[in-house]
């Protein structure tokens, strides 16, 4: 969509009224996933009409938000591989057809499962499971990873063998699809008590649903999954900087270089869409504080 010469003054004014870190954001909002490996979506234009759930029967879009199954080939799809299993707590208040966890589920089948609360993910004895939220006892993956390796004594804390031999110390990651109010009164569940718990790094949604009373690093479900796995294969093996400016070979490196990006898949195709539709100035979503 181009830009009125009075709705460039406009923003230009806006612009150099803000603060450096609203500055910055500013210039990321612009092409928030340009540092990303997302596949071109547009293939998803040439899908015309609605199809019915095999499952529910009801009449879905692209992929059934209640039963978390593709309505369409697959080939419609990246197939993303996680390395280890995500677990989705949904509540069962929150609207399907809003959730972004679906969209983990159809594009890593194999590694996403969403349950419908109080339904809840079995752990085995030897699963490592991690919960994602902000708790007052939480602490960061890098933290979380440096206690596992003061764990092991055959292990010094700068050397990261023993985790990439265990799996990256972590098998299963737990994270709850819900309002933050509804959030709450699942995390009191006494399955989840004993889990430990992960806080993320400070990243900017670009969710475009407006949620009231929260700042924008308040991230969509699928946003703070990405972000989990960002963060966890970075501190075990780093990342390639810039990845997605130049042509990195995802198989002859372990270094981070997009792996996960799809996941956004959906979420940056449905972003576009609002996009083109809306200012995206304009959106309460967006004018919500960043900090």
């Amino acid at each position: 969509m181009t830009e009125s010469p009075v709705e460039t003054t406009l923003n230009e004014e806006r612009f150099n009224k803000l603060t450096s870190i609203e500055s910055q954001q500013y210039v990321i909002d612009k092409e928030p996933f340009r540092m990303l490996k997302i596949n071109d979506a547009s293939i998803l234009n040439t899908i015309e009409g609605r199809e019915i759930c095999g499952q529910c029967f009801k009449s879905r879009k692209f992929f059934c938000y209640t039963c978390c199954k593709p309505v369409i080939d697959c080939k419609y799809f990246p197939r993303v591989k996680l390395p280890i299993k995500i677990d989705v707590i949904k509540h069962a208040r929150e609207i399907d057809g809003k959730s972004t966890a679906i969209h983990a589920a159809i594009l890593a089948p194999e590694d996403v499962t969403v349950y419908i609360y109080p339904d809840f993910p079995k752990f085995s004895s030897n699963d490592k499971v991690v919960l994602i939220f902000p708790s007052k006892n939480s602490v960061t993956i890098g933290e979380f990873l440096s206690l596992e390796l003061q764990k092991n004594r055959n292990s010094n804390e700068h050397d990261m063998t023993f985790i990439k031999n265990n799996e990256f110390s972590i098998t299963r990651a737990v994270f709850i699809d819900s309002t933050w109010n509804q959030t709450k009164s699942i995390y009191k569940d006494q399955r989840l008590k004993n889990l430990p718990c992960i806080v993320l790094k400070s990243r900017i949604s670009q969710f475009w649903r407006h949620q009231k009373k929260s700042p924008r690093w308040y991230l969509a479900t699928i946003e703070a999954i990405h972000q989990f796995l960002l963060e966890l294969h970075d501190c075990i093996y780093g990342t390639v900087k810039n990845y997605a400016l130049n042509e990195t070979n995802i198989i002859s490196t372990k270094l981070y270089c997009g792996q996960y990006d799809n996941l956004l898949y959906l979420f940056k195709y449905m972003y576009d869409k609002i996009h083109l539709i809306y200012d995206h100035n304009k959106l309460w979503a967006y004018k919500r504080p960043l900090i």
